[in-house]
């Protein structure tokens, strides 16, 4: 037989007599927190930042016939402050039509809440709690700067379990989401961190803990594929509540994704963002159907601002444009259009 390889004979003479590596043996007990690899601390770092302002929702849903609420029909969530003075975000689903919203923080306390304003559209809603001290509050971020295959951690209160974390990576950005009762959710982000019914309106955050997004949705059936609207679209609608108690949109009638300009597209003609939203549903009579736009056109600009991407292009279509006519830029095969819109005011 021939003699053992050289590389045995090396790690035999590197461990000792007993036979465990070097610097793992029962006497050396290092403690957990060493034995942490560099993704879990981020992960518990980020929760850190953030736990304390992750929120229990419960409602009730009272009807005339039955004004005492007995056997009223309920529902739960999850919610965050965003402000020291009591500001929350959560989902239009999970209080829209509530009669009464009770709010539990991470301490156990709780507090009945008032309902700001709700945004079907993008299924968020702000909640106000009263409190004499200041409350523990999350940092919000920026979801325009995230990049696919980031990490990203959600993080909720389903039926009062505190701190329920799950992590993943974004999957995708800019997505358009449908939801179960028919309304078009627009500047969606995709990740494959899990996401369960109890976790909407939890926040899902960088590994800055810094919250890039609302957790809206699964699809039923699909394998860890879950949904948040972007906090960029969060932040826009929260100053449209405060200043209107609701959200006044222009509605154009199309549901788009997000799309990368080629270099040479992008320098024939003159075109100055990297991006821009693809067509990928147009609603039958919408003004977007009768203004002539197609599936598959691509979107610049609207009045010459640039849409680079559905968050930008739900920003334009503000409440200055309802019912006037806008010109609206678009790629098409070779050739550049410009088609004229009217929007209308979005009712739903």
């Amino acid at each position: 037989m021939g003699s053992r390889p050289r590389f045995i004979d090396d790690l035999s003479r590197a461990l000792p007599e007993d036979g465990a590596p070097a610097g793992l043996s029962a006497s050396s007990a290092l403690g957990d927190e060493a034995l942490l690899d560099a993704y879990s601390r981020t992960v518990i770092g980020a929760l850190e930042r953030v736990q304390q302002a992750v929120v229990f929702i419960s409602v009730e849903h009272r009807t005339p016939a039955n004004p005492q609420g007995r056997g009223a029909r309920g529902g739960t969530g999850s919610g965050f402050l965003f402000t020291p003075d009591g500001y929350l975000l959560t989902n239009s689903h999970v209080v829209h039509g509530a009669t009464q919203i009770r709010v539990t923080l991470a301490d156990g306390s709780k507090f009945d809440a008032d309902l700001v304003g709700d945004d079907p559209g993008s299924d968020l809603a702000v909640l106000r709690i009263g409190s004499s001290e200041p409350l523990p509050h999350v940092e919000l971020g920026e979801s325009g700067k995230l990049r696919v295959g980031q990490i990203a951690i959600a993080v909720g209160n389903p039926l009062g379990l505190a701190q329920t974390v799950t992590t993943g990576v974004v999957s995708a950005l800019g997505r358009s989401l449908r939801s179960n009762s028919g309304r078009m959710i627009y500047d969606v982000i995709q990740t494959d961190a899990a996401l369960n019914p109890g976790n909407s309106g939890g926040p899902l955050i960088n590994s800055a803990g810094q919250v890039i997004g609302v957790n809206t949705a699964i699809i039923p059936g699909a394998q860890a594929i879950c949904f948040a609207t972007a906090i960029d679209t969060a932040k826009w609608v929260i100053m449209q509540i405060f200043a209107h108690g609701r959200v006044r949109r222009a509605y154009i009638g199309v549901a788009g994704t997000m799309t990368p300009l080629a270099r040479r597209v992008q320098r024939y003609f003159g075109l100055a963002t990297e991006s821009a939203v693809q067509v990928v549903e147009i609603v039958k009579g919408s003004p977007a159907a009768l203004g002539g736009l197609r599936t598959d056109d691509t979107i610049v600009a609207i009045d010459t601002l640039p849409v680079d991407s559905v968050d930008s292009l739900q920003r334009v279509l503000d409440a200055s444009r309802i019912d006037r006519p806008v010109n609206v830029t678009v790629l098409r095969g070779t050739r550049r259009l410009e088609l004229t819109l009217t929007p209308v005011e979005q009712t739903s």
